[in-house]
């Protein structure tokens, strides 16, 4: 009965697993997943962004579905690609942590593809599995206890932050693959992870032609950092187009489904390590010729382990009975589809800094609906801390700003209080940037107590560590 209604309310909320859909008939499709590294929502020319260059991004949505509600799990690297390998929530597979490795009975969606004749495989930057840390107890416990698991997984596994070498695996694993066997490929770049390269393209964004995001003070440190950004997504835009041409120059690309993912958001202000939009949405770009209608779009709300259920369905596997997340591919084929209410996310501990850096203890809950967002610091007594860019030029001169006063009010209190709201409430549709904290009005209660309800049965269903967020 337990059993019956957990799956009850994750139907409700959008979240059950995928019925399986048969595909019978065809031939079973080749999946290759690109991945950037730290890579917000608005920063692709086709969602809507005049500034930056991206042709080989945009050709994919001229060509596919692009889709404006995604969402990452977690607004950092390992519990997020967690989400994406397992179709289930960081939370619930224990991978909150960097340190963490995956446990070896959690299976991934590869492993199950390569169990029905699958070709599988892992390339480019770490898919983050075996743990992230350079730290040698650390690395000498997991060693010592064979945590590391995922050679065992897959077909093919190799890694490389270096463009060219990952490139070059990419290549050879297309090149390893079975004429007779359909493949599985996960595509990993670095880019626009930092630290951001001074002269990543030919010919650079100029910073002062940039639009910066409302969230951000104008300055020129500020500015020359942004247009950095938005040339390592320039320089990823060309690596991705080499490696769809591949697909082409072996004659594979009209039965395989390419999936672009920002594997979290980006390293900027109010970003990765974050709750808020710039943290958690991210691009995501589905192509699949004879499946999906070119030049569609979706404004569903899609979570970061909604793909694994999705490939599987694709693939005429059905999903795991323990995987949350929930199949869209009815969506990409244009049929009758039951979207999400809510997509949920997490913020887990950080991997390094004691004893001074606060963000090594935030913890944070989010759900997001179709129109609003309800974020719940656990611990709200701890400021503001970025992830990424502590150290950098442009945010120490923003430090400097602040206790000189110069800093508008708003952005003050935005970075530099001491403290933050237990909750913060945001209407999504009429305030994107996430300014007006609605939270304890009255006007909201009922809207508030809603999201709260629904976050704290999700928190309990995944078996949450945190302090409940209703309190009873």
């Amino acid at each position: 009965m337990q059993r019956h209604s957990r799956r009850g309310f994750l139907r409700q909320a959008g979240v059950g697993a995928a019925l399986h859909h048969s595909v019978a008939g065809t031939a079973r499709p080749n999946i290759m997943l690109v991945l950037s590294d730290d890579h917000s929502v608005p920063h692709v020319g086709c969602y809507g962004n005049p500034d930056i260059r991206t042709p080989n991004l945009d050709r994919l949505a001229r060509e596919g579905m692009r889709f404006d509600r995604a969402y990452a799990t977690c607004p950092q690297c390992v519990p997020a690609r967690a989400s994406i390998m397992t179709g289930r929530s960081p939370v619930r597979i224990q991978m909150t942590r960097f340190t963490a490795p995956l446990p070896a009975e959690v299976r991934t969606y590869p492993e199950l593809l390569r169990a029905h004749g699958y070709f599988t495989g892992v390339a480019g930057r770490t898919h983050h599995m075996d743990s992230d840390t350079s730290g040698a107890n650390t690395v000498q416990m997991i060693e010592r206890h064979k945590l590391r698991t995922f050679a065992k997984r897959l077909d093919y596994v190799k890694v490389s932050r270096d463009r060219e070498q990952a490139l070059a695996q990419c290549a050879e694993f297309l090149d390893l693959a079975p004429k007779d066997r359909p493949f599985s490929l996960q595509l990993s770049f670095h880019d626009p992870h930092r630290p951001h390269d001074a002269r990543a393209i030919p010919q650079p964004h100029d910073p002062n032609k940039l639009t910066l995001p409302a969230h951000y003070p104008d300055t020129r440190l500020i500015r020359e950092d942004f247009a950095r950004y938005y040339d390592e997504i320039g320089r990823l835009d060309g690596d991705f187009g080499r490696a769809v041409d591949m697909l082409a120059q072996r004659g594979v690309a009209q039965n395989t489904l390419v999936a672009f993912m920002g594997d979290n958001g980006a390293a900027l202000l109010r970003g990765k390590g974050t709750l808020y939009e710039f943290g958690i949405h991210v691009p995501l770009i589905l192509r699949w010729p004879g499946h999906i209608r070119a030049g569609s779009v979706s404004s569903e709300l899609i979570s970061g382990e909604d793909l694994a259920p999705t490939f599987l369905e694709a693939a005429g596997i059905p999903p795991l009975a323990e995987m949350t997340g929930r199949s869209f591919l009815k969506l990409l084929h244009g049929g009758p589809f039951e979207p999400r209410r809510y997509v949920f996310a997490e913020r887990g501990a950080g991997i390094a800094g004691l004893p001074d850096r606060s963000s090594v203890f935030d913890l944070s809950r989010c759900i997001v609906s179709r129109t609003h967002k309800l974020i719940y610091n656990a611990l709200w007594q701890i400021p503001y801390d970025p992830v990424g860019f502590r150290t950098d030029a442009f945010w120490e001169e923003l430090q400097q700003m602040n206790k000189q006063g110069k800093l508008s009010a708003e952005f003050s209190r935005m970075y530099f209080s001491p403290s933050r709201a237990m909750f913060e409430l945001y209407d999504l549709a009429n305030d994107p940037h996430e300014f007006h904290n609605l939270a304890g009005r009255a006007e909201f209660a009922a809207l508030e107590r809603e999201l709260k309800t629904a976050l704290h049965e999700w928190m309990l269903l995944e078996r949450d560590y945190l302090p409940l967020p209703l309190g009873n």
